[in-house]
């Protein structure tokens, strides 16, 4: 896709309405994420989506910023915050290699959970969150490495000719664990969740 901000604002609404595939799998990362977190965090979420994650984590921190390239999710983002009446929550429109990521920074914790597969340099958006967080600040991920099933490359494609699908990065697990030492990130806690593409949860310390 040219345009990746088109494709998320275009299936926004459809995204919004849809039930979370795994709700016991989503409440476990949830709650994992959650045992990271204090009172006092200044937490950033990168590709936030609706902000549904955000709006769940929201009651464990200080302040989170959540920030996601379509102006369409963002939307939606707030009228959720503003429904549950959350007030510790920014949405704003942002995504990697933005310079508005860094208003609020240094974090405390970047959140980056089914985001960085989307990112055409891996690399660099690792830098940039590693240049956004405290010293000793915690990047929490979880990232479809999807390099790991070759087969379903010709599918991923098809699926883009038609418009049903974004660009994606074929990363593979220890291709994915290599960057992350290589921008400065010390693994903390990793999880392989399998299913029909593996998945690496991680947590990360930056160095």
């Amino acid at each position: 896709m040219s345009n990746p901000a088109a494709f998320w604002d275009k299936i926004a609404p459809g995204y919004a309405r849809r039930k979370i595939g795994n709700p016991d799998a989503y409440q476990a990362t949830l709650a994992r994420t959650r045992s990271y977190l204090t009172p006092t965090d200044r937490v950033l979420e990168i590709g936030a989506g609706t902000s549904s994650t955000a709006l769940e984590l929201a009651a464990s921190v200080a302040h989170i910023t959540a920030t996601d390239i379509s102006t369409a999710m963002v939307e939606i983002g707030r009228e959720k915050a503003q429904a549950a009446a959350v007030d510790n929550i920014t949405i704003t429109q942002g995504g990697v290699g933005d310079a508005s990521l860094s208003d609020g920074a240094p974090f405390d914790v970047i959140l980056a959970h089914n985001i960085v597969h989307l990112v055409p340099d891996v690399p660099g958006a690792l830098a940039q969150v590693h240049s956004l967080l405290k010293p000793g600040g915690l990047l929490i991920s979880k990232t479809p490495c999807i390099g790991e099933k070759p087969l379903i490359r010709p599918l991923v494609a098809v699926m883009r000719a038609f418009g049903k699908a974004p660009d994606v990065v074929h990363l593979t697990i220890a291709g994915l664990e290599r960057h992350l030492a290589a921008e400065g990130f010390e693994t903390v806690e990793r999880l392989v969740q399998t299913g029909f593409v593996p998945t690496l949860y991680v947590v990360a310390r930056s160095t």
